[in-house]
């Protein structure tokens, strides 16, 4: 192939440099929930070969749940795809019993998975997103020698990679949209190896060009929540927190997007669950001492809560003038997939099904009072999306759907960032190269391949 000359040179066997030897031994296999089928883990694989409804691929590990030392992501090397290839200064979130904010919800057992900027409780991850669990793990499963990474982005996945594969020197092509650069301003210095596109348009733009860049030779797409790697990743904010807490919490509340981190939970819960570790416990149990999810979305894009809410099977999301400007128009941009695995096998439905959980929308006016709740009551900023899970988690508590004795686990999926910035001012991001409006996906993939 021809390499255009911002993006890093893929090689002739179709690979390009990463970072350090992949072991030959992967105590794990990949199965497919649909058909059963199982995979030796190549560091790659994101769907199984099979002719069948779509399914998420998942992890089945040989070792049994053994925390190891420190307190990063790769302690639970024993539930990470290819983890025996740690890397170095893995970072990770808090969990902390929340008093102040639980008398202020009426709730006696509220904990919160604080997976952002807080040095003071212990959480360090510097961009303030809980996508620097998932860019660990994702970059710790590659093969040696992987092809470029393709990673589309709403922002903050793609300032997680900007970082991670700066430090690690691992070849990524970054697709986002125009407007989401000053989200990765968190990132840090950015090396030559990290190449930045951005789209005039919304996420659905980015997928679409990153989906069109990875079918070159010599790329790779990162895979979303295909990619078992980020799920499991997420997955580690709920083992730390069971840790914590000693069991499993009654209730889990997260914002979602295209809800890879609820699948995650719902998958590390699970796990857990199978080994023996205490299990939830609330009075309603309905699904085996497993958390029950609750998982909000920001009004008025809400295309998950209104399938669940009417029964559909797929969300049903247009692509006209309308659907743009309903996600123009929320609070928290991070929470706008118009392409979520609600559906597919082992995706966002069946995880609330097994749970006993539920979807609820949340309008900007309710996310804004919430930030500003936290922020009162427990002394850190937090993001758009975080902000909306707290606000789903108050409408929850008045429904009566969450009760004051059941122990809650908030998952803040991002914060601290204002904090960061006062002491480490962010500095300014430009692109490789920006895609104009109206140039097809194709088109624009030619232009940054330059095949």
């Amino acid at each position: 192939m021809t390499s255009a000359p911002y993006l890093p040179a893929a090689r002739a066997d179709g690979s390009a440099t990463g970072p350090g030897a992949a072991p030959a031994d992967r105590p794990y296999l990949l199965r497919c929930p649909v058909c059963h089928e199982s995979y030796q883990d190549d560091g790659l694989r994101l769907d199984c070969a099979g002719t069948h409804r779509p399914g998420l691929l998942s992890t089945e590990y040989a070792r049994d749940f053994a925390p190891g030392p420190g307190s990063g992501p790769f302690r639970y090397a024993c539930w990470l795809p290819n983890a025996a290839r740690a890397l170095p200064g893995g970072a990770i979130g808090a969990t902390y019993r929340a008093e102040r904010l639980g008398r202020e919800l009426g709730l006696n057992e509220l904990w919160v998975a604080f997976s952002g900027h807080w040095p003071e409780r212990g959480a360090a991850l510097d961009t303030g997103s809980f996508k620097e669990l998932e860019t660990q793990a994702v970059l710790a499963r590659l093969p040696q020698r992987p092809p470029v990474l393709v990673v589309a982005s709403a922002g903050n996945t793609a300032a997680a990679f900007l970082r991670a594969c700066s430090r690690q020197r691992v070849d990524c092509v970054l697709v986002v949209p125009d407007e989401a650069l000053p989200a990765l301003a968190v990132a840090g210095e950015r090396a030559d190896c990290v190449r930045l596109v951005t789209v005039a348009g919304d996420y659905t733009d980015a997928i679409e060009l990153a989906d069109a860049i990875a079918a070159r030779p010599g790329f790779q797409a990162e895979g979303g929540t295909r990619n078992v790697a980020r799920r499991d990743g997420l997955g580690t904010a709920l083992l730390a927190a069971a840790e914590t807490i000693g069991r499993l919490p009654d209730h889990y509340v997260q914002a979602v997007g295209s809800g890879a981190g609820a699948i995650a939970a719902h998958q590390a819960a699970r796990r857990l669950l199978a080994a023996g570790f205490p299990a939830a416990h609330r009075p309603d149990a309905v699904s085996g001492g497993l958390p029950r999810l609750t998982l909000c979305q920001n009004a008025p894009f809400a295309p998950m809560v209104r399938a669940w809410q009417d029964g559909l099977a797929e969300p049903v999301i247009g692509s006209g003038p309308e659907v743009r400007a309903a996600v123009a128009a929320v609070h928290a941009r991070e929470l706008t997939t118009r392409k979520p695995p609600y559906a597919v096998v082992g995706g966002v439905r069946e995880s609330l099904v097994e749970s006993g959980g539920e979807l609820r929308a949340v309008d900007n006016a309710e996310a804004a009072a919430a930030g500003a709740l936290f922020a009162a009551t427990e002394g850190n900023d937090i993001e758009p999306a975080a902000a909306v899970a707290l606000a789903g988690l108050r409408q929850a508590v008045a429904a009566g759907r969450i009760r004051p004795e059941e122990t809650v686990l908030l998952h803040v999926t991002g914060g601290g960032r204002a904090r960061r910035a006062a002491a480490h001012p962010p500095a300014a991001v430009h692109p490789d190269l920006r895609i104009p409006p109206g140039l097809g996906a194709e088109a624009a993939a030619y232009l940054v391949t330059g095949a």
